[in-house]
């Protein structure tokens, strides 16, 4: 699978689907949370109050809407809490069983987020480097994806990823 940086706004991404940093209950928030939910229209606040919320690291899938991306898979990430409640595992598993889900859709391309680095506070580095090393993992020899876009707030982010996924090369 190929991985790109991309500098910008997510929901203008024309992928097969987005991740949407998400908070349990699945109702919209801040962040990028907020702006997928504006931008995917009305249509997607309904579909998500029929699912029931998500756990931390779970996902679940919903149609874009009125995004260019044709789902957006929302994620639950860990709030930062000094690292010894678990939020590697938790974080890694975002991004595990985000990609697990695209690929149970046949899905060719996806786009990160900075999973939990808003509000929730984790430490950029340490989550960048959860992202590329879940991202670089091997899938499976079916494997449907093709392309994966980690999609940074700022160009600081951005050179984050850049040199984590340059030094594993």
């Amino acid at each position: 699978m190929k991985i790109d940086i991309w500098q910008g706004d997510l929901t203008t991404l024309d992928v097969d689907a987005i991740v949407n940093a998400a908070n349990s209950s699945l109702l919209g928030g801040g962040g990028v949370d907020g702006a997928i939910h504006r931008a995917a229209g009305p249509e997607l606040l309904a579909y998500c109050r029929t699912l029931g919320g998500c756990a931390t690291g779970a996902a679940r899938l919903t149609p874009g809407f009125k995004l260019p991306a044709r789902y957006v898979i929302h994620t639950v990430g860990p709030v930062w809490q000094g690292g010894r409640q678990g939020e590697h595992e938790l974080l890694a598993a975002c991004y595990r069983n985000s990609l697990a889900l695209a690929e149970a859709e046949g899905l060719r391309s996806i786009a990160f987020p900075a999973i939990s680095c808003g509000v929730y506070g984790y430490p950029l580095e340490q989550a960048a480097a959860i992202a590329v090393a879940e991202l670089k993992r091997e899938r499976p020899a079916d494997s449907s994806l093709e392309r994966a876009v980690l999609v940074a707030f700022s160009g600081t982010m951005a050179a984050l990823y850049r040199r984590l996924l340059m030094s594993d090369e």
